[in-house]
């Protein structure tokens, strides 16, 4: 196979394709994993969610992971949920970026 300068130009990441995963923001610290699965469940099979805790404090954070059963229930629920308001606050929604292993998440 020839290399030619459009391969090269062509950044290694691109390759990097949607995953069933979403990444929410902005939620209450009051919010438990039973209530991130209930608010996310009407867009699809809910296989996971988890929320971030403060190592101190054991409490959320204000972010979480869901994750569904396919790209396609994590798109519809990111287009139903990004920009809505729960438990009085508005939230964020976006495909949760996913890397290799031994791939650096900074870059």
């Amino acid at each position: 196979m020839m290399k030619t300068a459009g391969n090269l130009l062509k950044p290694w990441f691109s390759a990097r394709r949607f995953s069933s995963e979403i990444f929410v923001t902005r939620l209450s610290g009051y919010t438990t994993n039973e209530e991130l699965i209930e608010m996310f469940s009407p867009f699809g099979v809910v296989t996971q969610a988890r929320l971030i805790l403060d190592p101190k404090t054991q409490r959320p954070k204000g972010f979480g992971f869901v994750k569904f059963e396919s790209e396609v229930d994590a798109e519809k629920a990111l287009k139903a949920m990004n920009g809505r308001i729960v438990r009085g606050r508005l939230i964020f929604v976006e495909i949760a970026k996913t890397t290799r292993p031994g791939e650096d998440a900074t870059c």
